[in-house]
């Protein structure tokens, strides 16, 4: 198994793995804001008819036992939830319109994997 291996079911999205499988919140973050609104789009348009099938397959080991396949998978999620309020709200802008810079924003736990 590579670095990049998601399980069976989810192979179609391992071109996704080395960009958005980031393992904290301040990667995951800051993959967001260098990402073009073309990046988040394709990304958003991948993951989301995934979604659940991919919680559901999560879902089925504790946290922090996921085996490193479904934790790769686990993720992507978390990176969608980063950027669906991006596509969703924001109309695709990669940083939150009309709001202060989010570099002064200092996550507590941004380095915790999960």
């Amino acid at each position: 198994m590579t670095a990049t291996a998601l399980p069976k079911s989810f192979e179609v999205l391992e071109p996704l793995v080395a960009t958005w499988a980031l393992p904290t919140q301040n990667a995951r973050q800051q993959r967001r804001i260098h990402s073009s609104r073309g990046e988040l789009r394709a990304f958003y348009e991948a993951m989301l008819p995934r979604i659940e099938d991919i919680v559901e397959y999560v879902d089925r080991y504790p946290l922090g036992q996921l085996p490193p396949d479904a934790d790769r998978l686990f993720n992507l999620a978390l990176s969608l939830a980063e950027v669906a309020p991006h596509i969703e709200l924001y109309g695709g802008d990669p940083k939150v319109p009309h709001s202060f810079d989010e570099s002064r924003f200092v996550a507590d736990h941004g380095e915790l994997a999960g």
